[in-house]
This record gives structure tokens, C-alpha cells and sequence, in this order.
């Protein structure tokens, strides 16, 4: 089986194109600089030669035009799987809205398909406590999160695109969940640093769906790695 992954190199990219290898599948990847050299968002896209495209690239902005870049050059393609977010249709933010809208294109495309919607990455939750406790006095936003290890997320995007187009399927999510003053207090225990915190309100509707969990599943499937094991890894 051919399968083409775009964002490769990525925090999730770099395991999903290990363990497909693993299984002897022939994967190349597509970015400015993977097998194949293009900038998605440019639309400079050549017609995919694979059987699966797994789509993983994605950024703040612009994901929407680069994901319809993708799909036009997909002709021969009859299954692709999508990395999405949890909250893309209920967290009111752009860059979930352009989630969504990637979502859209994709079930409008024609193209057979599997939509898989994951929490936030430890990763990315370790690079947002990061930038909180870099100043003196620590804001702590008032929301929680369910971060998942991006390596329990590679094994099922892994299943997902050896197996066939389901839609969109089941949430994935870490294993607990956690208010945002746990994962600050949790980081600083862990580096040994001490600061003073605060807690900072979220406004607006974005505030108001976060402090009612939109961002979360409680229903879902979870990661085995805990955000703990993952601090203690760093």
C-alpha cells in the first residue's frame, strides 16, 4: 500500500511515518521539504500517486485553503484520514472554525474518508505552561484540559489509515482531565522552580465554552500516557 502523509515531520507526523513504515507500508511525505516539495498552501500540489493520504500538516491560519489544495490533486486517492481538534464545531476560536472548515471540505470532496478529532497534545500543553511561567507572577487561565501523548494519537491515525473510510469517527483524549492550575503546578514541581500564581478569567463565548468543557470527551477513547509520565520523561 502507497500512502502519501503530509506534515511528515511533525510532532504526530514523525510517528505516524515510523510506525506505517514499520508495517511495510511505502509512505512518502509531502512538505516544503519531504519526498515530495511543495507548499500546500501555495496550491503548487502535484496529483498524489498513493492509495491513502493521510493528512496531517496544519498551522494557525490557512488550513482550510491548503486542505482544498490537497483534495484537488487527490483524484486518484480513495482514502484519506484527517487529523482534526476536539471543539472544531463548538469552541467559537478562527483556528477551530478553520478545523471545521477543513472537516467540510473534506465530507464534500468525494473522496473516501476518516475524521479523527484529538485533545491538545502534551507537547503543546507543556509549550503554553512554558510560556505562562516565564513571567514572574503566573496567570492561570480558567479552563481545563485532556491533553493525549501524540504517540497515542499516531497508533490510532496508524489504524485508521490501514484500515477503511469510516467518517468521522471516535474522539481521542488523554486518560485524565486536568484544570489549568494542575498543569502549571505540575511543571513547576517537576523543574523545581517556584512562582507566585494568579487566576485569570476567560471572556467571551470562547470563555464561557471552555469553562463548560467543550474542549473536552469524557465519552471517548483515551491515550494510555498520562501527562505526569510525560513531565517525567522532559
Amino acid at each position: 500500500m502507497k500512502i502519501l502523509v503530509t506534515g511528515g515531520t511533525g510532532t504526530l507526523g514523525r510517528h505516524v511515518v515510523a510506525s506505517l513504515r514499520d508495517t511495510g507500508a511505502d509512505v512518502v511525505t509531502l512538505s516544503r521539504h519531504g519526498d515530495i516539495a511543495c507548499d500546500l498552501l501555495a496550491g503548487d500540489v502535484p496529483p498524489i500517486d498513493a492509495e491513502v493520504v493521510v493528512h496531517l500538516a496544519g498551522g494557525q491560519k490557512g488550513d482550510d485553503v491548503a486542505t482544498r489544495n490537497l483534495l484537488a490533486a487527490c483524484a486518484g486517492v480513495r482514502h484519506l484520514v484527517y487529523i482534526s481538534v476536539i471543539g472544531a464545531d463548538t469552541v467559537p476560536l478562527a483556528w477551530l472554525r478553520t478545523k471545521l472548515a477543513c472537516e467540510q471540505a473534506i465530507a464534500d470532496s468525494g473522496i473516501g474518508f476518516t475524521i479523527l478529532r484529538a485533545a491538545q497534545f502534551h507537547d503543546l500543553t507543556l509549550t503554553m505552561v512554558r510560556g505562562l511561567v516565564k513571567l514572574p507572577i503566573v496567570p492561570v487561565p480558567g479552563m481545563r484540559l485532556q491533553p493525549v501523548d501524540a504517540r497515542d494519537v499516531a497508533a490510532r491515525i496508524v489504524e485508521l489509515a490501514l484500515g477503511s473510510p469510516a467518517g468521522r469517527v471516535t474522539d481521542i483524549a488523554g486518560p485524565a482531565v486536568y484544570e489549568m492550575g494542575q498543569l502549571v503546578r505540575d511543571y513547576l514541581s517537576t523543574t523545581g522552580k517556584r512562582r507566585l500564581t494568579v487566576p485569570l478569567p476567560l471572556p467571551g463565548k470562547a470563555g464561557k465554552a471552555y469553562r463548560d468543557g467543550l474542549n473536552l470527551t469524557l465519552d471517548g477513547d483515551h491515550g494510555a500516557r498520562t501527562w505526569e509520565e510525560f513531565l517525567a520523561d522532559r
